[in-house]
């Protein structure tokens, strides 16, 4: 156990050290570079992402290639599975308990910037994506294959990528179910006296899991697309209910928060900088812009052209962290006025709830997490089923990392995970800055798009990109007039039906 102890403190140390003097500093020069380079399309482009989300898949019917395809919406909801789970809950009452109200603000001005980021990767995924049996594929390794011209390196970013999203982060999810079940049966019985609890939620997990991932990518999409929309319902509901319980004590929680990030007695003492790193921080683990996770989902979807799925998943950044965090900050500081006297992550929330609605709410917050957990783990393996596309297109390698995924369930709900965390913490920092500096040199050509995008816009067309609209763009797979045929008869039809 000393070796373990150890080794988790060095790998807490380095995952400090990462944060703090590459991760931060790269992501906020990062962050304001594409934000300055693509004109603020997080901001100037919003009502287009709202149309975006809304356009229909292309049929599957005549396509050439045996091409499956997933709605805009779709992604979304599968990117938002992954992207909406502990961290949401457990990780804004953690950043609240080390670095204050203050460190919520943090969070949400880190969104606004990283959001330019999570643009330009999802929309680099579009134009770099392959088609595959089930949908299309891409993601970092694949831009970094054909943007970049380096097969080794995508396949090494692939296994990296596949070791701490799909595998070790779906382990920590399965144990945070594990943890919230037994917080929910905490109301009723001592979850002590219940050992083979852990591995009764293990197997019935793995049972759950494996229906799911064997379907492939379309069923992972059409569950997500049915879970994901309840859950954050649910959350926000909850989260309406206590705000309006306690509807008085809102100019209180704001002015906290605004002190804690900018007020001068915060930075003589400190505080300030505890509430910038862990709002940045936990902010980036939250909403993925920039970490190369994202873009294995964006890639997925049938649109007209790459970059509306790069807008779809902009809005994705917002959804979570303009949402789903914010929910979670107002629960906790209207039940905390002082963080500081509360438990440390998911305890401080349910404490929270309880002070608002009563001890039932610990067996109402157990289901919340379980929802969050669960859609995660679909979210993961679809991040990893996708590298595994990059490694292989032979079926029983992805039969195998489909069961792989199933274990890493049972096994998550059945032990102890901290090493897991500390390995998975140091991975996705490297996976993020590597991510980081490939979209920052393939960033002219996402801006390439972009420009297309708003001059066809201008014309009052429907953008519809063709690879042949770009010629001198290498090692373009799809985008042939195959991939947007039925876009291609519905804009021919309008004109028709307007002259």
């Amino acid at each position: 156990m000393g070796l373990i102890d150890d080794l988790n403190t060095w790998l807490g140390n380095a995952e400090g050290w990462l944060w703090t003097w590459l991760g931060m500093p790269v992501v906020g020069l990062l962050a304001l570079y594409f934000t300055l380079r693509t004109g603020a399309v997080q901001f100037r482009m919003l009502p287009a992402m709202f149309r975006s989300i809304t356009e229909k898949p292309q049929s599957d019917e005549g396509a050439k290639h045996d091409t499956k395809s997933l709605s805009a919406f779709q992604a979304f909801v599968i990117s938002a599975a992954a992207r909406v789970g502990t961290g949401n809950v457990s990780g804004v009452a953690g950043a609240i308990f080390i670095g204050g109200p203050g460190a919520v603000v943090w969070m949400w001005i880190m969104c606004l910037f990283t959001s330019a980021a999570s643009f330009i990767e999802s929309t680099l995924a579009q134009l770099y994506k392959v088609r595959a049996e089930d949908t299309y594929k891409g993601g970092p390794a694949f831009y970094i294959h054909r943007g970049l011209g380096s097969r080794g390196f995508g396949a090494f970013f692939a296994l990296l990528f596949i070791f701490c999203f799909a595998l070790a982060f779906t382990s920590l999810q399965a144990n945070t179910i594990t943890d919230a079940v037994s917080g929910a049966v905490g109301a009723f019985a001592d979850p002590a006296g219940l050992p083979w609890l852990p591995f009764l939620v293990g197997i019935v997990l793995a049972l759950f899991t494996a229906g799911i991932v064997v379907g492939g990518m379309r069923r992972v999409a059409n569950v997500a697309q049915n879970m994901v929309p309840v859950m954050a319902a649910i959350y926000l509901l909850i989260g309406l209910i206590v705000v309006g319980m306690n509807f008085g004590e809102l100019p209180r929680v704001f002015g906290q928060m605004f002190e804690g990030a900018f007020s001068p007695q915060a930075a003589v003492g400190g505080g300030i900088g505890a509430a910038i790193v862990n709002g940045v921080q936990r902010g980036m683990l939250s909403n993925e812009a920039g970490m190369g996770s994202v873009p294995n989902v964006a890639a997925t979807a049938s649109v007209s052209h790459p970059v509306k799925q790069g807008l779809v998943q902009t809005l994705g950044v917002y959804f979570d962290t303009l949402l789903i965090c914010t929910i979670t900050a107002f629960i906790v500081l209207v039940a905390f006025p002082d963080p500081s006297t509360g438990g440390e992550g998911l305890l401080m929330v349910q404490e929270s709830l309880t002070a608002s609605l009563g001890a039932w709410s610990a067996i109402l917050l157990g289901a919340i997490m379980l929802l969050l957990a669960f859609t995660s783990v679909l979210g993961n393996y679809s991040y990893g089923e996708a590298n595994v596309h990059f490694l292989t297109s032979k079926r029983g390698w992805h039969l195998a990392f489909g069961l792989s995924v199933v274990a890493m369930v049972f096994i998550g709900s059945v032990i102890s995970v901290e090493l897991a965390w500390s390995i998975a913490g140091v991975s996705m920092v490297v996976i993020a800055l590597i991510n980081l500096v490939v979209i920052t040199i393939l960033a002219p050509t996402a801006m390439r798009l972009l420009r297309d995008y708003r001059a066809k816009l201008g014309k009052g067309e429907d953008p519809i990109f063709l690879a042949t609209d770009m010629p001198d763009i290498k090692n373009v797979e799809t985008w042939a007039p195959e991939d947007v045929r039925d876009y291609v008869d519905i804009r021919d039809r309008t004109s028709a039906q307007g002259a």
